[in-house]
């Protein structure tokens, strides 16, 4: 296999996948084109990519572009990367979606930049964004016993732990958005696994 990603210090969407597979433990190649380099960056993505974004995942001789689609993918291919029982499964997927989807006003303001360490008050539409994020974790976790969000960790995880490394890099106070500490220690959890570390090493 082989995962073409961009820049580690910016790309959320490369993250996820690359976090799912390096779980896996299945040996793959990766191809890591800097981003923001308007010159170079949009051709070479599309000699890899028919959709000109990155991630994509090349396998068998298929390309699957899309940080979500990717993930389900090795899901069928790796069982253990979902949760095994059937209604935590549809809700860790709920989770990963909803993030997939959402939450547009933290990534235009707090876009993910490894390394930044500042701190700033957080806008009402990027607050809503935490409350709710802190709202499910909290459901989940309550579900759970953690330590991730359906006990053992998966895609859902991994999906969340690009917005980990934004409450980390811009200092948002999750307790003014009703988390009682379990939230940021489940954010906490996310930046300490084996997988995320060795991705922070090379960014």
């Amino acid at each position: 296999m082989e995962l073409v990603i961009g820049t580690k210090r910016w790309s959320t969407w490369s993250m996820r996948p690359w976090l799912v597979l390096k779980a896996t433990g299945a040996p793959f190649t990766e191809t890591l084109i800097q981003l923001r380099e308007v010159e170079t960056s949009t051709a070479e993505i599309r000699r890899h990519s028919p959709s000109g974004l990155v991630p994509a995942l090349k396998d068998a001789g298929v390309v699957i572009v899309d940080s979500l689609a990717i993930c389900e993918y090795l899901a069928e291919r790796f069982p253990g990367l979902w949760p095994a029982d059937p209604v935590d499964r549809a809700l860790a997927r709920a989770a990963a979606s909803e993030m997939h989807s959402g939450f547009g006003a933290l990534r235009r303001e707090c876009p993910m930049e490894l390394g930044l360490r500042t701190t700033q008050p957080m806008s009402p539409e990027v607050e809503k964004d935490v409350r709710r994020i802190v709202e499910l974790w909290m459901g989940l976790l309550d579900r759970s016993g953690g330590p991730f969000l359906l006990g053992g960790w998966s895609i859902a995880d991994a999906f969340f732990t690009p917005v980990a490394t934004r409450f980390e890099s811009y200092g948002l106070d999750l307790k003014i958005c009703g988390d009682d500490g379990r939230a940021q220690a489940y954010a906490e959890a996310l930046l300490q696994t084996p997988e995320y570390l060795a991705w922070l090493a090379d960014a």
